[in-house]
């Protein structure tokens, strides 16, 4: 993208809400487009030492006065004698009959990373990457467009997943892909396909490739994250660097998703929701890619092409 070129942004089908980070508690957000089944909430953080008690609410809207239904109330408590997580429904203004969980799977001065999965029937949470507890849902899900976070929790970063990283079926919470990675492509690419990559960035970065590869080993298309000068680049099958003039959006420790729109010509991409432009490639190198490759100091969560 030249100097001064507006980013090309994506579709808005295509656009994933942007993660928050280190929000102020209380934190209430919008949902973007509310909550469905398939839908994942992330939220990384730690727990202080003095902590009593947190909750994370799945709102239905963010009234005051009258206080909003409370889809699903998820409320981890460590001030009591043996610690424990209650789940709940407020359903006009009254609380529903409370579900508990004797062990809690989170610690007082420690980090966690909790993953709250939205099925057709209930909710799945797991804190760092096993599988704590289901809800079943009280109210429609389809009610649900606002998450509010409060009490004793310092908050690193909240994401919001469209596509379910999740295998169909699976009851447990991989802790992600191991990296390098590598993906089939056995039809190459066509426009309006869409490669999507969700992640986080290791504590102590050093780069993040993605490379295209067609059936003789050649790379024609490669997107380079550089953590030490923090450019992102295009890089040319003979080692030209394209650089992409836009804001470096990649942070240790902090949630990330890579978009790639296949369109004739060429690909569009999109960092946390923000656009940032396209690379040309001929309609017949697209169709010839057969393999994506990832490789860098990053853990994926979702892989999909």
């Amino acid at each position: 993208m030249s100097p001064g070129e507006k980013p090309d942004p994506l579709p808005d089908n295509f656009i994933l809400q942007p993660p928050v980070f280190h929000p102020v508690v209380p934190y209430v957000t919008t949902i973007f487009g509310g909550l469905r089944a398939g839908k994942m909430v992330t939220l990384q953080g730690v727990v202080p030492l003095d902590a009593r008690r947190f909750q994370v609410d799945f709102q239905c809207g963010c009234s005051v006065h009258p206080r909003p239904d409370i889809a699903i109330h998820f409320n981890p408590r460590f001030h009591t004698t043996k610690p424990h997580v209650i789940c709940n429904t407020l359903y006009l203004e009254r609380w529903q009959a409370e579900a508990r969980w004797p062990r809690l799977g989170l610690q007082r001065g420690a980090s966690f990373l909790i993953l709250f999965l939205f099925g057709n029937e209930e909710m799945k949470v797991s804190v760092n990457g096993q599988h704590f507890l289901h809800y079943r849902y009280r109210l429609p899900l389809s009610r649900v467009d606002t998450l509010g976070i409060f009490g004793d929790i310092l908050v690193e970063a909240v994401g919001f997943l469209n596509i379910s990283p999740f295998a169909e079926g699976g009851i447990e919470y991989p802790v992600g892909y191991e990296v390098p990675c590598s993906r089939a492509l056995p039809k190459g690419l066509w426009p309006g396909q869409v490669i999507v990559l969700r992640g986080l960035v290791l504590p102590e970065p050093k780069d993040l490739t993605l490379s295209l590869r067609d059936e003789a080993a050649h790379v024609p298309v490669t997107l380079r994250a550089s953590f030490a000068d923090r450019t992102l680049a295009w890089i040319a099958p003979w080692g030209c660097k394209k650089l992409i003039s836009a804001p470096f959006l990649f942070y240790p420790r902090r949630f990330f998703e890579v978009l790639l729109l296949c369109q004739e010509g060429g690909l569009k991409l999109a960092l946390n929701g923000q656009g940032l432009g396209a690379t040309g490639v001929h309609r017949q190198v697209l169709e010839q890619l057969r393999e994506l490759r990832i490789s860098g100091s990053v853990q994926l969560y979702c892989v999909h092409c």
